[in-house]
């Protein structure tokens, strides 16, 4: 059974809870508010809540609905449920002719989840990524190939993504190769130029993040002490945000804390984020949107991870995939550091994931569908099969 084509305007409800949510969402609900053809209703769930609530009145993004899923320490099994409950309330009190979600957060599989039960259409910015190994990264590896099986609209960041939906079977004409949207909001960010930078001296200036659940523990020790080891060459600032996660502070502050040339400050609002970003000259990371921030500013980057979702990057050459190993990090660091004919290959390998356009094009096709005589519910094929 298929609903029929929608009058615009669209009710559209954007459902996010991350910072990266945020950031990566954001371009799209602007664009969305600023003219007639959607009704934008964003709603947060509060995955991160203190460094989201940080940002979002800044990116121009209006919260419609707050809700409060956190509790201590909980389990994802519990997280999960509590988003799916209560996301499930807010959609059939709404009743939005289309759900959007982004990326892999356990935010946007429970989005795409209880818009499936209740009927409801979804698309899904910054689909097809894939490390093609189930656990790693974790959880988000089965977040993402599982909304890939409920969403209407793919929209995907780069030709490769494209190829790996269609490659499951994802019909050709759901699928839409539109660029990555945190390009569009960090030109966005950029152009208002009105964060600062961490960094406080003219030192070799290094941007360190850590966060990802299968490096909690041991091995972000082990990567405590390489940047320990790099400091301790005396040319060097290290500036290291650090996540809100108990886990993550656990593992690193004995490590790092009181250690010259390493500046441990709070999470950055994404104004100040940006700002220093383009003041570094390296970047150390197991997070995923810097892989994609970094080659628009000519700044290269080691991914602290054994696979990554966003191959293109280290493809181009404006990354390299470094691992977890503590002697490998230093090694490759100071390569980059001691080798201006290294870092220069890398400094302008380019960027293969945008031009700052890809929110006018998901606009543009989802208000293509919803005006023409399109089905854009369960549709006869592919993942919202009837059969």
């Amino acid at each position: 059974m298929s609903t029929p084509a929608t009058t615009l305007p669209v009710h559209a409800m954007l459902v996010l809870g991350t910072r990266p949510e945020a950031i990566k969402l954001a371009p799209v609900a602007r664009a969305m508010a600023a003219g007639p053809q959607f009704e934008p209703v964003v709603v947060t769930t509060g995955q991160h809540r203190e460094m989201l609530h940080q940002m979002l009145g800044m990116l121009g993004v209006d919260v419609r609905i707050a809700l409060d899923v956190m509790r201590t320490r909980q389990q994802l099994s519990d997280l999960t449920a509590r988003l799916v409950r209560e996301l499930g309330t807010v959609l059939r009190e709404q009743r939005p002719d289309l759900v959007v979600v982004q990326g892999d957060t356990t935010t946007a599989l429970a989005g795409a989840l209880a818009a499936f039960y209740e009927k409801i259409p979804v698309a899904h910015v910054e689909a097809g990524l894939r490390t093609g190994v189930i656990d790693n990264p974790f959880p988000e590896e089965l977040n993402r190939s599982l909304i890939g099986r409920i969403a209407r609209w793919h929209f995907a960041p780069t030709p490769a993504a494209a190829r790996h939906l269609t490659d499951e079977g994802v019909p050709d004409e759901q699928v839409f190769t539109t660029g990555n949207t945190v390009i569009d909001n960090l030109l966005w960010v950029l152009a208002e130029g009105n964060g600062t930078s961490a960094f406080r001296t003219d030192a070799k200036r290094i941007l360190v993040t850590l966060h990802r659940r299968e490096n909690q523990g041991e091995r972000m020790r082990g990567m405590g002490r390489a940047l320990t080891r790099l400091a301790r060459r005396g040319d060097v600032e290290i500036v290291l945000p650090l996540h809100k996660s108990p886990a993550v502070r656990e593992a690193l502050l004995p490590e790092l804390e009181g250690q010259q040339g390493v500046e441990l400050v709070e999470p950055l609002g994404y104004l100040d984020f940006a700002a220093t970003l383009a003041e570094c000259d390296l970047v150390l990371t197991d997070s995923g949107g810097i892989q994609e921030e970094a080659p628009s500013l000519a700044k290269p980057s080691l991914v602290l991870r054994t696979t990554t979702e966003r191959p293109e990057a280290v493809e181009a050459g404006a990354a390299r995939l470094v691992g977890t190993d503590p002697d490998a990090i230093v090694t490759w660091a100071e390569r980059l550091l001691d080798d201006p004919a290294e870092y220069r290959r890398m400094a302008t390998a380019g960027n293969p994931f945008g031009d700052g356009e890809a929110a006018r094009r998901i606009l543009g096709q989802l208000a293509e569908d919803f005006a023409a005589d399109v089905p854009v519910g369960l549709t006869a094929s592919g993942p919202y099969s009837t059969a």
